[in-house]
């Protein structure tokens, strides 16, 4: 696709910017700004049909926390706040939702089956554990004196692992309910908890993210510590690979980093201080909150740990925070994410695809029974079911686009593949800053070019359906624009201090004895050491040129044009512009004011935007300065007298300028150095001054006498006199 030669077809030359534009969106970066629905994104940036994913039920609860599968293939799933009692749920695998019981406690965020099938949950944040006896009568089972319950899980023999917090204990509880204290860690909560096909346990903590061994005897090993706080959920590959997801940035000399991003966190009270961490700040885990609650930050990342011990990131996210793993029935990685619902998939180091967001806008557990895959969720708690198909239609809706103002819309280009499918792009326009029912509607292109009206804003949306293997895929749009040109603005014009001026376009500046650098333009002028602290972007120094003067403006374009300059000139009492210099680019000019009679002048600068618009097509501006004034004539000495009086003389003379102010007086004897000398006033602030001094005579006989004076503009005279 050559985008140097596309054109809109019967497109009004008459007022519009000659370049063609384009909206680009390709890649990851790109679409993930974007809205999926029943699309999947890959890392690589192709989007296609996600995998078929269908709402099971309904818990009707804020959360679900966590779940199990049971070995009759049910799910049970628990959660909270829901007061002094927390429902459990079980779906059966006829897809039968019921509650099953209620334990007594705020939330539940652990849960377990024995090979009975007997259902055990972790209430918190009272801390204890309940088991479901037939007919959903909750029995306390085992309490760990503990606040919270975090995960639970059953070891090869029947006895059951209990991971705990605030004081980082894990607990091995027998078929009796009879426990004990397996393994106490420097950790303010054993977090995540899994026992793998082998029957090795797993466990990983708060707030260091340690993901940690344990053997048979309870003898804790640290695999990997991770470069993040809380590990918020373990997996098992059938490779032997251990999977751990990892969230939140870890404190540093006992205080929190400042966030990288905000996505919301977690409920439950601080816990009470542990011995374990009586040196530092309790820490409380992040689980999903109420979108009002404040933010954990530092995102996510995935460690996977190899089956020889080898440790290495696979995945990061800067925003969303992962709060659920999974293998599915092909051993592929499932993450679970929060805040906007999110299902990823994991396929090695070097490939991940965002399956696509649930309406709830956290996906908190994730439980495999079988071939299924069942995603719960919180805010709102429902159960949903990754299939292993396809989803028969999805869409994705990009970003809002924004033209910079009144914006034409042309062809619409695509990079895709549809595989037996459609890809349908759609599009709809409006002059606000986000979609509302006063946009145009979704309107399909016809004959590949937008119909939505122009507008200063723009959205698109591709519609996938249908097809064979992974169905339709899109990787790349660009959308054909054309801003409305818009005059330019002079906004200043300013003239410079005389004798000073701007380098010559391309000329070498050689070092210069005085240089001079203006303020930004339009600001008010600055003492000494504020101006040697100013950079002057708006205009480059000036160097010190006798007779020179110049000018520089101000000038905008919103369709960021190539403007160029015009520059006329005209003395007070004229009616009429006289030409300076055309075809200017710079911002700034500089002339020989010599050429000119004394007087004031403003200076109208015309700005056109014709260089990049076409024939006849371009538009103007023009603004003119405030008056300045041009002064080529010294000031005039008149009535220079000296008497002796002594050893001494005394020296009188006036001076008067008739445009500026005499900005210096010196007096030099018989060639000798000049040296300043004041007015009878003291300051020299006018026009006109008097003189009146006594001098030593150097030297017995004639003594001559010199006078200089100089005024702003640098004009100066000299006169003399002899006094013998």
């Amino acid at each position: 696709m050559n985008k140097n030669v596309l054109a809109l077809a019967g497109l009004a030359l008459s007022a519009w910017a000659v370049d063609t534009r384009y909206w680009s969106q390709e890649g990851q970066a790109d679409f993930e700004k974007g809205t999926v629905r029943k699309v999947a994104l890959r890392n690589d940036g192709r989007l296609t049909l996600s995998p078929a994913m269908r709402e099971l039920g309904d818990a009707s609860l804020p959360y679900l926390f966590a779940a199990v599968a049971g070995p009759n293939g049910s799910i049970y799933a628990a959660g909270g706040p829901s007061g002094a009692l927390s429902p459990v749920f079980e779906l059966g695998r006829d897809g039968a939702l019921k509650k099953l019981g209620e334990v007594p406690g705020m939330n539940v965020f652990a849960l377990a089956t024995d090979r009975q099938g007997r259902v055990y949950a972790g209430s918190s944040p009272d801390g204890k554990i309940y088991r479901l006896a037939p007919g959903g009568k909750a029995e306390e089972f085992y309490d760990p004196k503990a606040k919270y319950i975090w995960a639970m899980a059953f070891l090869a023999g029947g006895d059951l692992l209990v991971a705990t917090g605030d004081k980082g204990e894990l607990h091995r509880v027998n078929a009796a309910g009879m426990g004990k204290l397996w393994l106490k860690l420097e950790e303010d909560h054993v977090r995540s908890l899994l026992v793998d096909a082998k029957g090795t346990v797993y466990i990983g903590t708060d707030p260091n993210g340690l993901i940690v061994k344990v053997d048979g005897q309870g003898n804790p090993f640290v695999v990997h510590q991770a470069a993040k706080k809380e590990v918020t959920a373990l997996a098992a590959g059938r490779d032997g690979s251990i999977y751990a997801a990892v969230i939140g940035q870890k404190l540093v000399g006992g205080v929190s980093m400042a966030p990288l991003m905000s996505p919301p966190v977690v409920a439950p009270p601080p816990p009470a201080q542990g011995a374990a961490g009586a040196n530092r700040p309790a820490s409380v885990p992040a689980m999903p909150p109420p979108a009002s609650a404040p933010a954990v930050p530092g995102g996510s990342e995935i460690v996977q740990i190899d089956s020889d011990g080898a440790p290495r990131r696979i995945w990061m996210h800067e925003r969303d925070l992962v709060y659920a793993l999974a293998l599915d029935s092909q051993d592929r990685l499932v993450v679970g994410s929060g805040n906007k619902g999110n299902l990823y998939r994991i396929e090695g180091a070097t490939r991940a695809t965002l399956l696509g967001s649930l309406a709830s806008t956290q996906v908190t557990a994730l439980v495999r029974a079988g071939d299924r895959l069942v995603a719960v969720t919180g805010n709102i708690g429902k159960f949903h079911e990754l299939g292993s198909g396809l989803e028969a239609s999805g869409s994705y809706e990009s970003e809002v686009f924004d033209g910079a103002g009144f914006t034409q819309w042309g062809r619409v280009h695509t990079k895709e593949s549809r595989n037996g499918g459609t890809i349908r792009i759609e599009t709809r326009s409006g002059n606000l800053d986000r979609p509302t029912q006063m946009w145009s509607p979704w309107t399909e292109l016809k004959e590949g070019r937008v119909v939505s009206p122009p507008a200063r804003f723009l959205q698109w949306r591709a519609t996938l359906s249908g097809g064979q293997g992974e169905g339709p895929e899109l990787t790349q749009v660009d959308i054909a624009y054309l801003p409305r040109n818009v005059a330019p603005r002079v906004e200043a014009v300013e003239a410079t201090p005389a004798n000073y001026r701007f380098p010559t376009t391309g000329a070498t500046i050689l070092p210069a004895v005085q240089t001079m650098t203006l303020p930004p333009i339009g600001k008010p002028s600055m003492a000494p050491a504020a101006a040697a602290q100013n950079d002057g972007a708006n205009s480059p120094s000036l160097t010190y040129a006798r007779g020179m003067i110049g000018a520089r403006w101000l000038a905008l374009d919103d369709n960021q044009d190539t403007l160029e300059f015009s520059l006329e000139i005209r003395g007070a009492g004229e009616q009429t512009w006289k030409p300076l210099k055309d075809k200017l680019r710079e911002r700034y000019y500089s002339w020989d004011m010599t050429g000119f009679a004394d007087g004031r002048y403003q200076l109208k600068v015309t700005a056109t935007d014709a260089p990049a618009n076409p024939l006849n097509q371009g538009l103007k501006a023009e603004a003119v300065s405030t008056p300045f004034l041009i002064d080529n004539t010294a000031p005039v000495i008149s009535e220079l007298a000296a008497s002796p009086s002594g050893n001494r003389f005394s020296l009188r003379f006036r001076a008067i300028d008739k445009w500026s102010v005499v900005t210096k007086a010196e007096v030099a004897l018989n060639g000798g150095d000049w040296r300043l000398v004041e007015p009878t006033v003291r300051l020299a602030d006018s026009k006109e001054l008097e003189f009146q001094l006594l001098l030593d005579r150097p030297a017995p006989g004639e003594v001559t006498i010199a006078v200089r004076l100089t005024d702003e503009f640098d004009n100066q005279s000299v006169e003399k006199l002899t006094l013998r």
